[in-house]
């Protein structure tokens, strides 16, 4: 299994490690840390989770996070990673204009 991260999800990624990083010191590695572990569980897990948005959404076991992924054969392509507090509609918006998989 392959895994794609476009680059729209490395903003979302950088920008939240950037938050977390002020917040307090070493937050920001271990928010990027956590995210990523997360992303590497999609190598087995890819498809189970469910659709939101037309997107696979896998939650994050340690952040309230969330990665939007498409899964088709042997390719997960990581879309955006956004945050889970945010208004539902931004988190639409922020996710239009993509094709997911049906």
């Amino acid at each position: 299994m392959r895994i794609k991260i476009l680059a729209s999800a490395v903003a979302d990624l950088h920008s939240a490690r950037l938050f977390y990083e002020q917040q307090g010191t070493g937050l920001g590695v271990y928010f990027f840390d956590s995210l990523f572990s997360d992303i590497d569980s999609l190598v087995l897990y890819a498809g189970i989770h469910p659709r939101v948005f037309g997107y696979h959404r896998l939650l994050s076991k340690r952040f309230p996070y969330a990665v939007y992924y498409t899964h088709e054969h042997d390719l997960v392509v990581v879309c955006r990673v956004l945050d889970l507090r945010r208004d539902p509609d931004k988190t639409r918006k922020a996710l239009q204009g993509r094709r997911p998989e049906h």
